[in-house]
């Protein structure tokens, strides 16, 4: 009698219930062996328990502050939380520079708090490779799952893609509104919030330039429509208003089969966009012949079948 082969990744069960260890390792071994993790991660896109959100922005506006703040006030409320924070790399190691406790605090003993550095190497768009795979695992696990991109200005487009909300945070006195607005970043927040309410004018001056940045966006009937506010984290002015803003999307979301329709238009952008980079345009029409149903529901298996028949059709005996 022939032994099973044990698998290289434990059931979503599991890792629900095997506390930030089995999370971690998990993400660990996601990263390094993605194609065997396609049951575990279409399990995981299946089952969200959560929902993500985005933060992004330029280097300086006061993201990990705000994080903070916010794990602070969803783990008083009884709710858990995950962060995904992506950082600048560094040229010798290709790992991240910052590190998550050098910029949060969290407690090492709350098993409701889980938070990960990922770098982003040489990638564009403000993420990591490995931002929508984890983004997914970690929705499946914890209530509310936050992405902090790295900051890269005007190439932060690809947070949308990972997150069901998305958080624009702009510092007073930086100009921000006007290289957003420029750069079509206005059309990307759902809450866009001005960080350092306590500097006082600039912090006015400057919620006022984001809601006229913001009301030049082009948004279709059925699309949320952005709200503006500023917040001080030291004084803890704009918080309550904040936490009510995400309540008031997320229940936007969940009206219907919202979240669902967006999930998987972002699911199938997704395979898309790996599909495209790994085999080009001539292998994102094949893979769109053979595999279109699947790739809603089925995200990361369509990806590893489809890498699988490019493979047979790359070998050189292939058709002889």
């Amino acid at each position: 009698m022939t032994a099973t082969a044990p698998s290289l990744f434990p059931t979503l069960d599991a890792i629900r219930e095997g506390g930030k260890g089995k999370v971690a390792a998990a993400l660990s071994a996601i990263e390094a062996n993605p194609g065997p993790a396609a049951d575990l991660l279409d399990r995981a896109y299946e089952e969200p328990k959560g929902i993500a959100l985005g933060i992004t922005g330029p280097p300086g506006a006061g993201k990990s502050t705000m994080i903070n703040a916010l794990i602070a006030g969803w783990r008083k409320a009884g709710q858990t939380v995950a962060v995904l924070a992506v950082d600048p790399s560094s040229r010798a190691s290709g790992g991240a520079l910052l590190g998550d406790r050098v910029r949060m605090r969290s407690d090492p003993e709350d098993n409701g708090v889980f938070i990960r550095s990922v770098a982003a190497r040489n990638r564009l768009g403000g993420l990591a490779d490995i931002a929508y795979p984890a983004a997914i695992l970690l929705r499946a696990v914890y209530d509310r799952v936050i992405i902090e991109s790295v900051g890269v200005g005007q190439s932060e487009t690809d947070i949308t893609s990972v997150s069901d909300s998305v958080v624009l945070c702009i510092q007073p006195a930086s100009g921000d509104s006007l290289q957003f607005m420029k750069a079509g970043i206005a059309e990307i927040p759902d809450i866009a919030v001005v960080t350092k309410a306590d500097i006082g004018a600039a912090a006015t001056r400057a919620l006022s330039d984001l809601k006229g940045a913001l009301s030049l966006s082009h948004r279709d009937a059925d699309v949320w429509a952005p709200e503006c506010l500023s917040v001080s984290v030291t004084s803890g002015a704009g918080l309550s208003p904040l936490f009510e803003a995400f309540a008031r999307h997320e229940a936007w979301l969940r009206e219907g089969d919202r979240l669902a329709r967006l999930r998987a238009v972002k699911a199938r952008d997704w395979v898309e966009t790996e599909i495209a980079s790994e085999f080009g345009r001539k292998g994102l029409a094949l893979a769109e012949c053979e595999f279109f149903n699947d790739w809603n529901n089925q995200p990361f298996t369509t990806i590893r079948r489809a890498a699988a028949e490019f493979r047979v059709l790359r070998t050189p005996s292939h058709g002889a």
